[in-house]
């Protein structure tokens, strides 16, 4: 239990009550000792100058032995706890009436006397004669003789035998009253706190056993919601809570994205596998026939499997380029580095570089654009790469004799860039797909079209590209009739 919050905190309270509690007796002890004095001393403050009003203590200069001893005597009768001595003006005590052989002082301090004197708030300690440490409480006159001071007469209201009559009592008494409630006052402390402290912490412990519950889980599943810690109070145990089940859904999410993400991770690699074997099982078959049929194979022969091997290795190159670019644009390192550019004349440069390749092909390619094509702001090299990729694209799948067209268009604030085909078209059921990594959509008979770095992942770092522009990319098709790729960039300010 110790090793809990609660138990430790029923410690520590322990530990303060009994420490509150010893220097509360001990302050209380010495509370009533001082008030004792100060009562005694202020109700005995006159007892002096009536003994001395009452008796001639000096003639002329000389011990009144008669009215030293009458004094003695009276004082033994009314009051034994108190000493009487008669000090000179130095404080050289004289005479005294305490037992002979107990005196140990010559003489007292006159400095006490003098604050006593002068009315200076109670108690006032002054020298114990019977001890060289010890000071007392005491009642002091001044004796006259004739209109001058022949010395003092000094009472010490607390005698040893006065000590020694009240440390029974004192040490017995006072002090089992003092255990007692000390006792009391500890019993009902640490009930008290016992009390508040399991009301304190249940909600605490309830908080814990939630945390415990979602920990054995592995953090992979959802507390029931009986076990769910429902607090709406602002003190640090509720905002602790609010945050806990905060963290426990962001968790949640963040697991669940890493199981997605392992699962895509298995697939891309399963695809990346696939197309990385084919052109590589090509060129080793081409290759391989080279090396063992060289000397029976024609100039002829050789020049086609060497094409045929370096059109694979070509794939295979750019097939690992565009993983990588791919897997650049994924990183949360990736900045897109936005700034004004004119779009037509982008468009126009890209579609420049396909001339010749879509005139190879049989495919006219052409531009249609407003005379006066507003800036756009967005990264120029990567929209020049998404306009590569969908005209590259569009070209792959127009047979000869199609066209393909770059259409740009204001809407707004908004510059639209479409790019249109008459190729093949994509079936309506797979328009959500063309954008995954390494789709492939089969053709009318029913065989998957041939695969090709761009078919596989240009679409995907298309989408990458737009989604890191806050825009996107759309698509619309029909079989037979073409495909339409559209996205929109803002305006320039």
């Amino acid at each position: 239990m110790i090793k809990s919050l609660y138990g430790k905190l029923v410690a520590v309270l322990l530990g303060l009550v009994v420490f509150i509690g010893a220097i509360g007796v001990i302050f209380a002890l010495a509370l009533e000792r001082e008030y004792e004095r100060e009562v005694s001393q202020r109700l005995n403050r006159n007892l002096a100058s009536n003994l001395v009003a009452a008796d001639v203590l000096l003639v002329d200069g000389e011990i009144n032995e008669a009215g030293l001893e009458h004094v003695f005597h009276s004082l033994m009768v009314v009051n034994p706890s108190i000493e009487v001595y008669l000090l000179t003006l130095d404080g050289e005590i004289v005479a005294y009436s305490a037992p002979k052989g107990r005196v140990k002082r010559t003489s007292v301090s006159v400095e006490p006397i003098k604050a006593f004197l002068a009315g200076q708030p109670l108690p006032i300690m002054g020298d114990d004669p019977r001890d060289f440490n010890r000071t007392k409480i005491f009642s002091v006159s001044p004796i006259m003789v004739e209109d001058r001071y022949e010395g003092y007469l000094y009472v010490v209201l607390a005698s040893e035998e006065h000590d020694s009559a009240v440390l029974v009592p004192r040490s017995s008494h006072i002090v089992r009253l003092g255990i007692g409630v000390l006792c009391g006052s500890l019993v009902v402390a640490l009930a008290a706190g016992v009390v508040l402290f399991n009301l304190i912490t249940r909600r605490l412990r309830r908080l814990s056993t939630s945390i415990d519950t979602f920990r054995r889980s592995d953090f992979s599943e959802p507390l029931p919601p009986q076990q769910r810690f429902e607090d709406r109070s602002e003190d640090e145990i509720g905002r602790l809570g609010r945050t806990f089940h905060r963290m426990e859904e962001r968790i949640l999410q963040q697991v669940q994205k890493l199981k997605q993400t392992d699962e895509l991770r298995r697939e891309l690699i399963a695809n990346v596998s696939h197309d990385l074997r084919t052109p590589l099982a090509s060129m080793s078959g081409y290759l391989e026939t080279l090396s063992l049929k060289e000397d029976n194979l024609t100039h002829e022969e050789r020049r086609k499997y060497l094409d045929i091997a370096l059109k694979h290795t070509s794939r295979l190159g750019r097939l690992v380029t565009e993983l990588f670019e791919l897997a650049r644009l994924e990183s949360k390192e990736m900045q897109v580095a936005v700034e004004p550019f004119p779009i037509s004349e982008l468009v126009q440069d890209v579609v420049q570089d396909f001339q010749l390749r879509a005139s190879a092909a049989g495919v006219g390619l052409s531009v249609r654009q407003p005379e006066n094509a507003p800036l756009v702001s967005a990264d120029i090299a990567l929209i020049q790469r998404v306009l590569q990729n969908l005209i590259e694209n569009a070209l792959k799948h127009t047979e000869d004799g199609g066209t393909v067209a770059v259409v740009l268009e204001s809407s707004g604030n908004q510059v639209v860039v479409r790019i249109e085909d008459t190729g093949c078209g994509i079936p309506e059921a797979d328009l959500q797909k063309v954008f995954e990594r390494f789709y492939q959509a089969e053709s009318e008979s029913g065989s998957a079209a041939d695969t090709s770095p761009t078919g596989g992942l240009g679409l995907a770092i298309v989408k990458k590209i737009l989604d890191l522009h806050g825009s996107g990319v759309r698509v619309a098709s029909s079989v037979g009739e073409g495909s339409a790729f559209w996205f929109s960039l803002p305006v320039s300010s």
